[in-house]
């Protein structure tokens, strides 16, 4: 045979887990050696152009932060009033406000498809579902179409008389609401006239309800004649013009044609004026209990304020103890109430009073039992703001050098109300150079309060004030750095720091007009708890006659005594 080489099979073996983690490392390092493919070479190119750019965007963005804070473009108007960095800031606002204005969207109405198709077809059939008075003339509802039996009228009748509930509302005229239901010109001059000689005109108050009663028309298109209005003028009176003839019916059964001047009557009501006297215990909420007890809002929060001038109510008040409470009450033989102003208010411990105040003078003051009119909490705060500046020696924000702080600067927002720390009366209300716009008030004893920098007055000088009462609205005029309360004291003409008052002391009574204050306090504390709320006894011109038959049987079986068993 030749050279002929001969290859045999050789059988692989399986590398067992040593050498093959031994030779792992070769081929990996081979890999990394080898040179980088055409998309290496493009994801490392990318990745350099944007780390660059990146590097430039910081460096670029904190340039212009430095740029923009150097420019101060928007500075506090609040500090360097008038100065060249102010004057900036004011032109930033002013500008920034004209682009705001210049965006300003349009008010121009979209037109829109509407909701339903619109013709007169479309409206016919909508008033055709609609129910309308018929006394007023309506028109509304299916109708059938007219045939050859039809017969139709010259004109359409009228209803001889029209029976109208009107309501006097806030701001209108008496005249110009006899006007709008259609009352001839001169009837509304006589209604006015005979009105004005019970009470003005103008005096009556708004919502009272009116009664009308219109007569036919003198000619077709003029205003129909009035023939009767009744109305409740006062609580105690009530008044009626009527038309002779008016309301009555003939012997035929048809109704008289009223004729002749409208006439006056005055219905004098009957009225009991016995005060309302509440008592209970207060429990766990003060308001609550006399809410519960039947005593009306208002006079619960009148109460609460005259006492929390006197005790605190707080700490003072225990859930054990009673309220007594007394106020103006009025009750009309028709059944109508009517309650007025606290005369009374006190609270009871273990029986005996622990605290009376009542209503005296023509101010309307609470005074305690003795006579005394002492205030004995602390001042009321001007405003609910924490104190800023103190009474003393300080250095002036605008002026710049140190000089006596003559009261109390009080921090509150722009328009925050101010409210009088004591009653008093206003001796002065007006601009006060520095001070701004200002109030002064006299609380008697020589002690005044003065209310600085404000941006509107709610009171006028000579006017009387009680306390809690709003005199004005925080601002910032006069020499002021924002808005806020300067708050002044005096006593006898000096200034003095309100912190150091703990009190106020008002007028007492002396002399007669002592007497007359006790025999008034006696005569109210006698008065029964309950007493006002029963009904009146009805007087025999007061009864009125049954007009209905079953009214009269209703009345006849009420009169007759029962029959014993």
């Amino acid at each position: 045979m030749g050279d002929a080489r001969v290859f045999a099979q050789v059988p692989r073996k399986r590398i067992d887990a040593p050498t093959a983690a031994e030779l792992l490392p070769h081929p990996r390092n081979s890999a990394n050696l080898a040179p980088p493919t055409k998309a290496q070479k493009a994801k490392r190119q990318a990745a350099a152009h944007l780390g660059t750019f990146a590097e430039r965007y910081d460096a670029w963005r904190l340039a212009a932060s430095g740029w923009f804070a150097r420019l101060d473009l928007a500075p506090d108007l609040a500090e360097d009033i008038g100065s060249r960095r102010w004057l900036r800031g004011l032109g930033t606002m002013v500008g920034l406000g004209a682009v705001a204005l210049a965006f300003w969207p349009d008010f121009t109405p979209l037109e829109a498809r509407p909701a339903m198709p619109q013709g007169a077809d479309v409206a016919s059939e909508m008033r055709s579902q609609m129910i309308l008075p018929l006394a007023l003339g309506a028109d509304s509802g299916r109708r059938m179409g007219p045939t050859a039996a039809v017969i139709p009228l010259k004109s359409a009748p009228e209803r001889p008389q029209i029976q109208l509930m009107v309501t006097l509302a806030p701001g209108d005229s008496f005249a110009s609401m006899l006007r709008r239901a259609g009352v001839a010109a001169g009837d509304i001059d006589r209604a006015a006239a005979l009105v004005g000689q019970a009470v003005a005109v103008g005096d009556i108050a708004a919502g009272t309800q009116m009664d009308l009663l219109l007569g036919r028309r003198p000619a077709p298109g003029a205003p129909r004649p009035l023939d009767s209005l009744a109305f409740r003028a006062r609580f105690d009176l009530e008044l009626e013009l009527t038309r002779p003839g008016a309301g009555t019916i003939a012997e035929d059964g048809t109704p008289v044609v009223p004729s002749g001047p409208l006439a006056l009557k005055r219905n004098i009501i009957r009225v009991d004026e016995t005060p309302l006297r509440v008592r209970g215990v207060v429990g766990s909420s003060h308001y609550r209990s006399m809410r519960q007890a039947g005593v009306p809002a208002s006079a619960v929060q009148e109460y609460l304020k005259a006492l929390d001038a006197q005790i605190d109510m707080d700490r003072e008040v225990s859930s054990a103890d009673e309220f007594d409470i007394i106020i103006a009450y009025r009750r009309a033989a028709t059944g109508e109430r009517q309650a007025g102003q606290l005369l009374y208010a006190g609270i009871d411990r273990s029986g005996r009073p622990r605290t009376q105040l009542m209503r005296w003078g023509s101010e309307g003051r609470f005074y305690e039992a003795s006579g005394v009119g002492e205030q004995r909490r602390g001042l009321l705060a001007p405003v609910p703001g924490a104190v800023t500046s103190n009474f003393g020696m300080r250095r002036h924000p605008i002026l710049g050098y140190n000089r006596m702080h003559a009261g109390i600067d009080f921090k509150a927002r722009y328009g925050t109300p101010i409210v009088a720390v004591s009653d008093g009366r206003v001796s002065a209300a007006g601009r006060a150079g520095g001070c701004g716009i200002a109030v002064r008030l006299e609380h008697g004893g020589g002690l005044a309060t003065r209310y600085c920098h404000m941006s509107q007055m709610a009171v006028r000088s000579g006017q009387q004030v009680r306390r809690g009462q709003v005199i004005g609205y925080v601002g910032s005029t006069g020499l002021s750095t924002g808005a806020h309360l300067h708050y002044e004291m005096y006593r006898g003409g000096r200034a003095i720091n309100p912190a150091s008052v703990q009190f106020v002391s008002r007028a007492e009574l002396s002399g007669t007009e002592l007497v007359d204050f006790r025999r008034q306090l006696n005569r109210l504390k006698e008065i029964s708890v309950g007493e006002a709320l029963k009904d009146l006894a009805p007087l025999p011109n007061e009864v009125k006659e049954p007009v209905r038959e079953i009214e009269k049987a209703e009345t006849a079986r009420s009169a007759k005594p029962a029959t014993p068993l």
